[in-house]
């Protein structure tokens, strides 16, 4: 028996694939018990993986007429981000455990509707508390659809299928990251001059977007996606569970909240119990471990070199990944003055520029092995300084056109690297303990992203008043480089293949 199983019912088990349109892999069903994921199952899932990240990002250019509209102020607006990211960091991990107990496929249909009620209760928001509340609750909904994506991916495809799929995963994951900024840009831009919302569509527009594309994913899934499950799904590890949230809020709320807050006293003691929280967090999950129970992240799964090798790089990823893009939005809108939508547009080279380069990597993983994270790392640090000397240059009178160069060589880089990371994190993972894995990778990256937006974008902020917004951004831009240089290092530290 695998360590997956796929459920159908027994007239599915024995009947002959079903009819499809033109154009679309048939769905059969098979009588053996190893999941199948086809084209069209990998395309719903992967839909699914977009939508959490891109929202993530899409508000980044919403919010000064989030501001505007619900008189939201700076403090407010921090937690319509941090809210979010918040609740889908510190869940993620809990959503792979129930979806390895309950069905990765059943987990996915309920995260991806709650996703979609709530998006829907964003887009209605009447009041600031109330986004923050509906925000929240769409990053919980995110938390319990997105690991079933890697889950699922790892149990129901083997080989080269699961190494393209893994590669087109993490083009999804960069692209949806980057769309999230051009898309919140145009919508907030389009969105009131055909709405009965007035001034407010655009940012409402940038939640509601995801209603008939939750619609469409329901119906996809319910048709495509494979049952997978453990054989042998362990307990909720509720210690775990409280120590791995009481972690992430003490570091992540008050980093996104602080500045915006004044630093008040709550900011530094919640700082100050954090290496204590995740200490308790590591004792406890260790304990559990020797006594023969099912941590909620195993020590045994951090031991893996392949895992603990590649998250070592997707933290100063992630980080400068995530402090660039919040970042360039505010100097993009407030120091160039640039619309919504050219501010979102100005990003597109480095969106295509990511997708062309991850597409090319399984082919040059193959030749090349993990040496392709080390060029895609120098190569995003050219684009890096290339950005940082043109705002120094060229500041005044700086657009779309000026900033292409950097961005699409950023991109590129980019590319190349951050499929390349899902698949050595995941290489050696087995199937059975897939959800967990998928969690923990994806809990380290959202983790990492929040802190990049915290500690750069602080640091931008902070800069801005003393330096101006030219000289805070070409300041960012060099410590942005600084975690681009660590990721080159580590990687060459890991092994040359990649499974």
């Amino acid at each position: 028996m695998s360590e997956s199983s796929v459920h159908t019912s027994p007239r599915a088990a024995s009947g002959p694939a079903r009819a499809t349109p033109a154009g679309q892999e048939p769905v059969r069903h098979h009588d053996h018990p190893t999941p199948v994921l086809g084209t069209l199952g990998l395309f719903t899932v992967l839909l699914g993986a977009a939508l959490p990240l891109i929202d993530f990002f899409i508000v980044n250019v919403a919010l000064p007429t989030i501001d505007r509209d619900l008189d939201a102020g700076p403090a407010m607006l921090e937690l319509v981000v941090a809210g979010y990211g918040l609740a889908y960091a510190v869940l993620l991990v809990l959503g792979g455990r129930l979806g390895d107990m309950v069905g990765r496929r059943r987990l996915f249909l309920i995260g991806m509707a709650a996703f979609g009620i709530t998006s829907l209760a964003c887009g209605l928001a009447p009041d600031a508390w109330t986004l923050v509340g509906a925000r929240v609750a769409q990053g919980a909904a995110a938390a319990l659809m997105l690991p079933q994506v890697l889950a699922t991916i790892q149990a129901a495809t083997r080989g080269p299928r699961r190494a393209r799929a893994m590669s087109l995963y993490g083009a999804t994951a960069g692209l949806s990251m980057v769309a999230g900024q051009i898309l919140g840009g145009v919508l907030v831009a389009a969105a009131p001059m055909a709405s009965v919302f007035g001034e407010s569509a655009g940012w409402r527009s940038v939640f509601l977007v995801n209603v008939p594309v939750v619609v469409v994913g329901l119906i996809l899934a319910a048709r495509a996606v494979p049952e997978t499950r453990s054989d042998r799904p362990a307990p909720v590890d509720v210690p775990g569970t409280l120590l791995l949230a009481l972690s992430l809020i003490t570091l992540l709320a008050p980093l996104t909240e602080g500045r915006a807050a004044g630093w008040p006293l709550w900011t530094w003691l919640s700082l100050a119990l954090f290496p204590f929280s995740a200490y308790a967090f590591y004792r406890v999950e260790r304990r559990a471990d020797r006594l023969g129970r099912v941590p909620l992240v195993p020590p045994s799964l951090l031991r893996l070199d392949s895992l603990r090798r590649g998250l070592a790089l997707v933290v100063p990823f992630s980080i400068g990944f995530g402090g660039f893009m919040f970042v360039i939005a505010v100097a993009l809108q407030q120091g160039l003055r640039l619309g919504p939508a050219a501010a979102g547009l100005s990003l597109a080279p480095m969106a295509l520029a990511f997708f062309g380069a991850s597409l090319a990597g399984p082919r040059l993983v193959r030749r090349y092995g993990t040496r392709v994270v080390t060029a895609g790392g120098l190569i995003q640090a050219v684009g890096v300084v290339g950005l940082a000397l043109t705002a120094h240059c060229a500041w005044q009178g700086l657009g779309i056109w000026g900033l292409l160069p950097g961005v699409a060589i950023a991109g590129l880089g980019q590319g190349l690297q951050l499929p390349v990371l899902f698949r050595i994190v995941l290489s050696d993972v087995p199937p059975e303990k897939a959800g967990v894995g998928g969690g923990v990778m994806t809990t380290t990256q959202q983790a990492a992203l929040a802190l990049g937006v915290a500690t750069l974008g602080t640091l931008f902020l902070a800069l801005v008043p003393a330096l101006g917004m030219r000289d805070a951004l070409v300041v960012t831009l060099l410590a942005q480089l600084a975690a681009v240089a660590l990721t080159v290092g580590l990687s060459l530290r890991l092994p040359r293949t990649v499974g």
